[in-house]
Order: C-alpha cells, then sequence, then structure tokens
C-alpha cells in the first residue's frame, strides 16, 4: 500500500494533524527519531486506521506515493534544518516538504532556495487552532511553489476548518515564506485581541469592582453581537472557572506574568524593518514583558504613589455606563487593530514580493484560528469591495462605525477613566492613538524635523516649496 501523506515528528500536533488527515480519506504513514513516539501513533487512537510507522527515511520515502508530501511538525528554528538534512539525501525532485510549525519567515525564505535549487519544493504552512484544531479542522496559510500547492490543495482543503459558509479555511498565501508572515501576523494579532480584551477586565474588575462571574456574564453578552469570536467566548469561560482548592475564581489566583514564545516580538521587529505601524500590536509585546518583572513591580508597589483605587467590589464609576463604553471601546480598538495588521500584510507583501491577498487571508481566519470572530467576515467584504484598500480604517462600513458618537464617546471615557484611576491600559491608549494619528492632516513631526536638523543638519522639507532645506540654527543667524 501507498501512503498519500507523511507526517515527520509525532507529538502531539503532527499526531494529531495525521489523525485529521486519515480521516479525510488519506492514508498517512508517519516517523519520527523517537521510536515510541511512532509505535503510540499507531496503536493509539488510530489504531485500525490507514496509518503505519516508518522506522527511517528511506522506509518512509518508500512507502509514500509520488511526489512524495511530507509534513513536517517540530519545533521552529534548527529542528526544521535538521529533519531537511535527514531527509534530503532521500527525496527524489518534485517532491515536496511542508513545515507546518511556527518557522520566522526569512528562514522559511531560505530553505525554500535551497531546496529549489536541487528540485525539491517547500511549502511553509503557518497551522492555527491549537491541539484541537489540528485534529477537527485548523486554518492554514500555505506559501511556497504554486504546484506545491496545486499537489497538496486536496489534502490541505479536505482537512481544514470550515466556515460558516462551508468554504475551507485554507488558501495559497504566496512564494516562498508568504505562509509563514501571514501566520506571523495572525499571531501578533492574537498578542493585541488578548491585551485589549485582558485591559478591558481589568477595569471593569479593579476600576468598576466586578467580580469575575459578573465579567463573565458580560463578554457572554458581547459574544452574542459585534463582538463574537472564539477568544471572547473562551474569556467568559476562563472567568466562569473555580478552582477546587480555594474555592475561587481560578483567574483570581493565577500569577499575573505572562509569558509568550516569540511569534508577536518577530511582528513587532519585522514591522520595525518595514516602517508599518502596528503600536497596538507592540503595546501587547510590551505589556507581557513588563508583567514578566513581577518581583520589580510587587517592590515599586509599596514605594510609588498613584490614584487610589475603590475597596474590593467598589466603585468610582457608573458600572453600566462603564460596561456600555467598555463594549464600543473594545469593538473600536480590535478593528483598529486589525487594520494595523492588515497594513502590515499589505506593505510586506510589496518588500518580499509575496502577492499576499488581504481578502484570501481574512477568509481563511474565519474558523480554525485562534483570532477567528465575526469581525473577519466584515474585513473579507471591505477587500471585496477594494482589493487596493490602503487600510482598514477608510473601508465606508469601518469608517461609518468607528465614527459614530456613542463609540467615539465610549473609547475616549474608558482611556480617560483608566488614567484617572490610574488602570494601565497600554493597548487600549495605543489604538485610539494610532486612530487619532492617522486622521490627523497635521502631526508634530515638523518640530522633530526641526530638532533634527539643529543637532544633526538632518535637513527638512517645507510645505510651501519643493526641495531638501538646512538652516543654520543658532540664534541670530
Amino acid at each position: 500500500m501507498k501512503y498519500a501523506m507523511g507526517v515527520v515528528g509525532l507529538g502531539v500536533m503532527g499526531s494529531n494533524l495525521a489523525r485529521n488527515i486519515e480521516s479525510r480519506g488519506f492514508p498517512v504513514v508517519g516517523y519520527d527519531l523517537d521510536a515510541a513516539k511512532a509505535q503510540a501513533f499507531v496503536n493509539g487512537p488510530a489504531k485500525g486506521k490507514a496509518v503505519a510507522a516508518a522506522d527511517s527515511p528511506v522506509n518512509l520515502m518508500v512507502m509514500l506515493e509520488r511526489p512524495r508530501r511530507i509534513l513536517v511538525m517540530v519545533p521552529a528554528g534548527k529542528p526544521v534544518d535538521s529533519v531537511i538534512a535527514h531527509l534530503k539525501p532521500h527525496l527524489e525532485a518534485g517532491d515536496i516538504l511542508i513545515d507546518g510549525g511556527n518557522s520566522l519567515f526569512v528562514d522559511t525564505d531560505r530553505r525554500s532556495d535551497e531546496l529549489a535549487s536541487g528540485g525539491f519544493h517547500f511549502v511553509g504552512a503557518g497551522v492555527s487552532g491549537g491541539e484541537e484544531g489540528a485534529l477537527h479542522g485548523p486554518a492554514i496559510m500555505p506559501g511556497g511553489p504554486r504546484a506545491a500547492w496545486d499537489a497538496l490543495s486536496p489534502v490541505l482543503r479536505a482537512i481544514a476548518a470550515k466556515a460558516e459558509d462551508g468554504e475551507p479555511c485554507v488558501a495559497y498565501m504566496g512564494p516562498r515564506g508568504a505562509g509563514h508572515y501571514v501566520k506571523m501576523v495572525h499571531n501578533g494579532i492574537e498578542y493585541g485581541d488578548m491585551q485589549l480584551i485582558a485591559e478591558i477586565y481589568d477595569l471593569l474588575h479593579r476600576g468598576g469592582g466586578l467580580s469575575a462571574l459578573e465579567i463573565a456574564d458580560i463578554f457572554s453578552q458581547w459574544n452574542e453581537a459585534e463582538l463574537r469570536s472564539y477568544l471572547i467566548e473562551i474569556t467568559a469561560q476562563a472567568l466562569r472557572h473555580i478552582d477546587k482548592d480555594t474555592g475561587q475564581p481560578l483567574v483570581d489566583v493565577i500569577l499575573d506574568e505572562a509569558q509568550q514564545k516569540g511569534t508577536g516580538k518577530w511582528t513587532s521587529q519585522n514591522s520595525f524593518d518595514l516602517g508599518a505601524p502596528i503600536p497596538t500590536i507592540n503595546a501587547a509585546v510590551e505589556a507581557r514583558q513588563i508583567s514578566a518583572l513581577k518581583t520589580e513591580r510587587v517592590a515599586a508597589s509599596r514605594v510609588l504613589s498613584g490614584p487610589v483605587l475603590p475597596p474590593k467590589g467598589g466603585s468610582r464609576v457608573d458600572r453600566l455606563a462603564l460596561i456600555d463604553a467598555a463594549r464600543h471601546a473594545l469593538y473600536a480598538s480590535k478593528i483598529t487593530s486589525y487594520a494595523q495588521g492588515m497594513s502590515l500584510l499589505r506593505m510586506a507583501s510589496a518588500e518580499y514580493h509575496y502577492d499576499i491577498d488581504p481578502g484570501e487571508v481574512a477568509k481563511i481566519w474565519r474558523a480554525g484560528c485562534i483570532i477567528r470572530a465575526a469581525l473577519l467576515g466584515d474585513i473579507r467584504e471591505a477587500f471585496r469591495r477594494d482589493a487596493n484598500l490602503v487600510n482598514l480604517l477608510l473601508d465606508d462600513a469601518f469608517r461609518t462605525t468607528i465614527g459614530r458618537s456613542e463609540v467615539q464617546n465610549g473609547w475616549r471615557f474608558v482611556v480617560q477613566t483608566a488614567v484617572g484611576l490610574g488602570i494601565p491600559v497600554a493597548g487600549l491608549a495605543a489604538s485610539l492613538a494610532y486612530y487619532d494619528a492617522y486622521r490627523s492632516a497635521r502631526l508634530p513631526a515638523n518640530l522633530t524635523q526641526a530638532q533634527r536638523d539643529f543637532f544633526g543638519a538632518h535637513t527638512y522639507r517645507r510645505i510651501d516649496r519643493d526641495g531638501v532645506f538646512h538652516t543654520d540654527w543658532t540664534p541670530g543667524s
């Protein structure tokens, strides 16, 4: 028997994807340097299915259909290069290697070029949805040679999550590292979304005096309307979960120290390289970094002064007004955050010649992935109306929504209230500042340019004539 797909790396994600592939009618052969994982794969939940385990790269190649399609599921970085080196001597021209991990897009660019020189196809496929998504249907973002996509699309379309309209959440993203670039931006937006939600929770909890269970009810209500999303849904569930040991909401006993794997940081770093402003995502990355300074923060809390928060359960604000404003602020900030992410994709696509279609990106993010949300359907429609839309905020529908007085007033009220109470809302404030800066015909960068010319003779341009100018700023000159 010949197998349609090979999976190398049979950890939880790899084995779940392999089971997903087999369940869609494509026999799978797995391979792992750890023989115990290979045996666990064939003797576990997949036992009796159309699966097998190979004990060497040679046997793996013998068991696969040609051209061979091999999905690699190992940690990003050196492990991917190690697997490629392990398999490459046994490949034939036209064989396809797929990296389904969270690799940095520049590494995927490099690997694509190196393997292409030997006649092999390399696909960098972003996969989002976690362990359950891998098993039941993730969002998949493949990039690489078009011919490789054509050969893989029947499998990938079959295993991908399906949106409400039945469309599979997978599409060809572009050449080389385009797929991993899109996944990186997905994760950056995910950072931003999570930070915005956390700030709203913090404001309602510490500022409004609402309990975790009360806030859970609020998020559940919001999940029935424009804020409907996976992250809002699981936030409500997490807030309701009671710790068996203490009887308290579990979130109240979790240490306030957020960890990160680095993909959000990659997004921020690349945005600086491209000159693409993504302040909401940057604020989210920085918020995780400052959360890691737990010991310093505890010490600082004893000596640094600020506004005094109301006692637990108390409030210095109108709770109903705060809750209503928070809904508007969260929605407006999410739109602004997505606008930043989509603008980054547009700029990166031009810089790296990826030819990424933002409408296709929005389409495949509608289900399966962590940032799936009702909002993405509206984003897809915006790019259907104008495929060359430079910023989501300029779409008529989004411009009208975010410009409504109740949204504007609520957004600004939330940020002002948080500042007055001394509650940090870096993501919400960054989103609002981005919006206000983007709608400003004139910013104070004129003074910045004057300063730069003063101390470094960096020159400036004028608003009343063409050319580049330098001034001798010495008094009296």
